[in-house]
């Protein structure tokens, strides 16, 4: 699409504005972006918007706002919270064996086009996502059959019981989809490939113009069921250059800078006219190690990597030391994290000795796929690489796109690979199934391909109890059996740091919702 950038529109219009008679022309001239306007500097452009098949948060940034789920996360006094609410469900009970779940709905919820939102709109989204089977699926994993009881209740019903359900149904695939995109189908794809750059839901917000590589436009919604918006316009902008998105976030021109390097923060919280969020987290980065491919198929190559990683230098390198260790894969402040779990830590000689057991006392050569995702990656794959160098490993940097790296990762087509993963329920499942399980290879998950038969067995265990205290002790064997075998290189859990102006306010960082915003309850003053 060949359009003029919808924020050159709006710096055009105060130009006029501050030329035509207004009575304050030099108040006019400083807001370069209007109050009920949002800009948003964001570094990667994005891939597909479908709910039944998108696994990436940057998606997901435009898809939550633009669609209702049944519950949602929620905010009490303006602090996050790992609870769900309604949303478009009003109420909901569960049968005493957990395999029948009702929900009973609103009755005043619209989708975009004006048509209701009823049961029938929700058993079509979930059996859409259950028929197209790609990565989003895997959050209903005993989800036997959705039925539409009258127009505003629906009934899930389950081959067995799954403890983590309910939080699932807050997920980005559980977002109800207008059953009209139908007429759109193309030769069997579910109309997959027209929700691809379309939104049809009954959320905050519509996307109305998407320009790829350049923007992305959100409009709220009118007579949003929720409340109209304070932000009437929500304008994503694709700015890949660090030092450009904090120069027009400095200038006015965005409000909100997700790629500014974490070094230059503190720098930018001593300005007048901007704030730093920062919150805890449940963002953890690791490294991808490729168990199907040679050498890293070899447990003891695997723990030799692991050994010459030196987290402190890592955490002050990268994130300047806004994170701390990360020593299993259930991390801090999610049930389930075990305190006495010690993870690796720093030993060279150990290092060296595992590899020479392994065949390669004369070092060997690996590749480290990354890119742009997120602004510490430069920063993390150099001090991987001279870590892994005091041990006899040789390690290549490959930086690609965003887009070919995932597609490499789910083919398996790499050697070391920089990740990040934060939970999208409050469940420690949503760490230990998707890591490790076999069923969960690839972008869904396991993107280290590892496969243990009693990892599984455990894992699908704990999937079946409701108890959480049985669940922790069948994590905490998994969590054991992992950490010798060593599929990752665990790394860190940090902050979550946002630059924006200060006149942004409302802003409500979740650690369930990692790189997104709740923009239908922000606004700027």
């Amino acid at each position: 699409m060949k359009k003029l950038s919808y924020l050159m529109v709006l710096v055009l219009l105060v130009m006029v504005l501050g030329g035509c008679g207004s009575s304050k022309p030099a108040e006019q001239a400083t807001k370069k972006v209007p109050n009920d306007v949002l800009v948003v500097g964001m570094s990667l452009d994005l891939a597909t918007l479908d709910p039944a098949a998108t696994m990436d948060n940057a998606s997901w940034k435009i898809t939550y706002p633009c669609y209702d789920r049944l519950v949602k996360y929620k905010a009490d006094n303006g602090k996050s919270s790992t609870e769900v609410e309604p949303m478009a469900a009003e109420s909901w009970s569960v049968s005493p064996d957990g395999k029948e779940w009702i929900f009973k709905l609103r009755k005043n919820i619209k989708f975009h086009d004006g048509s209701p939102l009823t049961a029938q709109a929700v058993k079509f989204s979930f059996d859409r996502v259950m028929k197209i089977k790609k990565g989003p699926a895997d959050y209903f994993p005993t989800l036997k059959a959705v039925e539409a009881v009258d127009d505003y209740t629906v009934k899930f019903v389950m081959e067995k019981p799954f403890p983590p359900f309910l939080y699932t149904l807050a997920t980005n695939a559980a977002s109800i989809i207008n059953p009209k995109v139908m007429a759109q189908e193309k030769n069997g794809d579910l109309a997959s490939g027209y929700l691809a750059d379309h939104t049809m839901g009954s959320g905050a917000y519509e996307l109305k113009e998407w320009n790829p590589g350049q923007n992305i436009k959100l409009q709220a919604a009118n007579d949003y069921w929720g409340g109209a918006p304070a932000l009437k316009t929500v304008l994503i902008q694709f700015i890949k250059d660090p030092s450009a998105q904090r120069l027009q976030l400095e200038n006015g021109d965005i409000d909100i800078a997700e790629s500014i390097p974490t070094e230059q923060l503190d720098q930018l919280k001593a300005k007048p006219d901007l704030q730093i969020a920062e919150s805890p987290s449940l963002l953890v980065s690791y490294v991808y190690l490729n168990n199907k491919k040679a050498p890293l198929d070899n447990v003891k190559v695997r723990q030799a990597l692991n050994y010459a990683i030196d987290h402190n230098a890592i955490i002050q390198g990268a994130i300047k030391g806004k994170g701390i260790q990360l020593k299993g894969p259930i991390p801090e402040g999610l049930w389930g994290y075990d305190p006495n779990a010690k993870g690796y830590s720093l030993n060279i000689e150990k290092g060296k000795q595992l590899l020479a057991e392994a065949g390669f006392a004369q070092g060997l050569t690996l590749k480290l796929l990354y890119s742009d995702y997120k602004s510490f990656w430069e920063s993390e794959a150099l001090l991987l690489q001279d870590n892994l160098a005091k041990i006899g490993v040789k390690v290549e940097l490959e930086k690609i796109a965003w887009a070919t790296l995932r597609d490499k990762v789910d083919r398996a087509d790499y050697d070391l690979c920089l990740g990040a993963w934060s939970p999208d329920y409050a469940d420690p499942q949503t760490f230990m199934t998707y890591w490790y399980d076999s069923r969960m290879f690839g972008l869904a998950g396991n993107r280290a391909f590892y496969k243990n038969d009693a990892v599984d067995a455990l894992l699908r265990e704990a999937e079946q109890i409701s108890d959480q205290g049985a669940r922790t002790k069948l994590y905490q064997q998994a969590q054991a059996i992992v950490l010798e075998e060593a599929p990752y290189i665990l790394l860190f859990q940090s902050n979550s740091m946002v630059a924006m102006r200060k006149n942004v306010q409302g802003y409500v960082y979740n650690p369930m919702l990692e790189s997104m915003y709740n923009f239908e309850s922000m606004k700027k003053n």
